[in-house]
């Protein structure tokens, strides 16, 4: 993956463009910023190439309003950056990139209730289920569901490795259509639960 601060071309000189007080905005922290599954696509979609809004509505098959919209909530949280310009009929339009390691701005405000989590499992789970109809069934994949309980220092291992795999999936992310490259899914939440003693403070 380019430097983030290189423009869309990789060539170096070009700083992105991050809302200076991204995080200090209380919208930012909100994980619900992401309880939207075509955010979930762009993010993606931004991993592997810059794009114009109207380009991402190009791939994504999307109106090109509704995408600049979603692409401002995006910036705004400081989860994609301006990374630089593209020539359009009567001015120039911003090209934007996401950068993985913007994800350590959610959550770091104040602590999140159960609400924005649900929010955003809905949209994990309709991406899911967008992503599975499109699967290619001759391939095989991977899955695992738990609900276990774990030595601490066991779960604490999981959830490094998950962290780099996470970071292994975003920094060899390629442009969409890199011929011989695999189009791969993967969505991975973990975290811990309430014991039968505990509540929700």
């Amino acid at each position: 993956m380019p430097d983030s601060t290189s423009p869309p071309d990789g060539t170096p000189g070009a700083k992105p463009h991050r809302p200076p007080n991204a995080a200090d905005d209380p919208s930012v922290a909100d994980l619900r910023v992401l309880a939207h599954p075509l955010r979930l696509q762009l993010l993606s979609l931004l991993t592997g190439q810059a794009y114009s809004a109207a380009e991402a509505a190009r791939v994504l098959g999307q109106s090109q309003a509704n995408v600049s919209y979603h692409l401002r909530r995006l910036h705004k949280a400081g989860l994609v950056d301006a990374v630089g310009e593209v020539t359009v009929r009567g001015g120039t339009a911003k090209k934007y990139r996401h950068d993985p390691l913007s994800g350590e701005l959610l959550g770091s405000g104040a602590r999140q209730g159960v609400d924005s989590y649900l929010a955003l499992a809905g949209a994990l789970g309709e991406e899911l289920r967008r992503r599975t109809a499109q699967r290619n069934t001759s391939v095989p994949g991977e899955m695992t569901d738990a609900e276990v309980w774990l030595d601490p220092q066991v779960w604490a291992d999981a959830l490094r490795r998950a962290r780099e795999l996470g970071d292994d999936l975003h920094r060899h992310a390629l442009p969409p259509g890199t011929p011989g490259a695999v189009r791969a899914s993967a969505t991975m939440v973990l975290f811990t639960m309430r014991s039968g003693e505990e509540s929700e403070g």
